[in-house]
């Protein structure tokens, strides 16, 4: 299993924005208070896909707290409901919502449910090498593509990209393997529950899936718009055949109109009318502020809506 761990030692220097990028994509959050007493040490255990995020916010709240020290463990969605119920952890990122398993063990444990934050917007993207001509894809499409059973309707087995109007050769398919909760979206809303084919090439990570596809001329893969680079396209999509393309932007996935829109989630344990300890609610807490919305922005992730933020926030008390 791919593990990558993080520490976070050491202030660092504030992160730095546009004006004009910043008032035009975080409008209307609190700015970040800072609070006395806060140290000691946080751990984090969940999704890849929030790794890069995770580490940019210890490191904002490092600048803020010296005193704090913070470890991130970033090996896939589903190592967070284990680590959160057996205590190891204090925060589980994932890029999915619990399943009911994984809800009920830790509700078995504590007497009540993991609580849910969201924390930012992701398009997940998928992908084609810069070079690679064609103009988009309906859901269907992909779904034969990537899945073996074709539970979203499309007529014919895709394998070759002359099939769909371009002189690429056979396509070389790249995603996620089943630790990852994109793994597990995209099954549910590109495949439509259906199953992968066997010969996907499955990565350890987001940024190995984008790697992948960036030296394969004929190649595909799925991972979130974080990970986008300048050798490869997010092809635009539409949910069915002969609708207009809609782009994976930041736009179109705050607005819900892009097929594989989707929350970003910190899940974390707080118990029903006990505040949560004040390291893991200033934490939670410098996220959902303009800094840390600032982040989401610079890792090139969507920022949440103030209404979105005002929410998860209540969560905390």
């Amino acid at each position: 299993m791919f593990k990558k761990k993080l520490e976070v030692l050491g202030a660092v220097a504030a992160l730095v924005f546009s004006a004009t990028t910043f008032s035009a994509e975080v409008p209307a959050l609190p700015d970040y208070q800072k609070v006395s007493g806060i140290s000691g040490n946080l751990s984090s255990v969940g999704s890849d896909t929030l790794a890069n995020l995770m580490t940019l916010w210890a490191e904002e709240f490092k600048r803020e707290y010296p005193n704090v020290n913070i470890q991130i463990q970033a090996a896939g969605s589903s190592t967070a409901p284990p680590a959160l119920t057996e205590g190891t952890s204090n925060f589980g990122p994932m890029s999915r919502k619990m399943k009911d398993k994984e809800n009920a063990a830790f509700e078995a444990k504590y007497g009540y449910k993991a609580t849910p934050i969201r924390v930012a917007i992701d398009a997940l993207a998928v992908y084609t090498h810069k070079d690679n001509p064609i103009e988009g894809l309906s859901i269907p499409q992909v779904d034969a593509i990537f899945s073996a059973t074709r539970k979203c309707g499309y007529a014919e087995d895709i394998t070759s990209w002359k099939q769909l109007g371009t002189d690429l050769g056979n396509i070389q398919i790249y995603g996620r393997n089943s630790v990852s909760g994109t793994y597990g979206y995209f099954k549910k809303k590109a495949l439509c529950k259906g199953d992968y084919k066997d010969t996907v090439n499955e990565q350890p990570g987001s940024a190995s899936v984008v790697q992948g596809v960036t030296k394969s001329l004929n190649g595909i893969g799925y991972s979130g718009i974080g990970y986008r680079t300048s050798g490869v396209k997010a092809i635009p999509l539409t949910k069915k055949p002969g609708q207009p393309f809609i782009e994976a932007s930041k736009q179109n996935a705050a607005n819900g109109s892009y097929p594989l829109s989707r929350y970003l989630y910190v899940y974390i344990n707080k118990a029903p009318n006990k505040p949560l300890a004040p390291i893991d609610r200033e934490f939670i807490t410098m996220i959902l502020s303009k800094v840390g919305q600032q982040v989401v922005i610079k890792d090139g992730y969507i920022p949440l809506p103030s209404s979105v933020t005002e929410k998860e926030l209540a969560k905390l008390k």
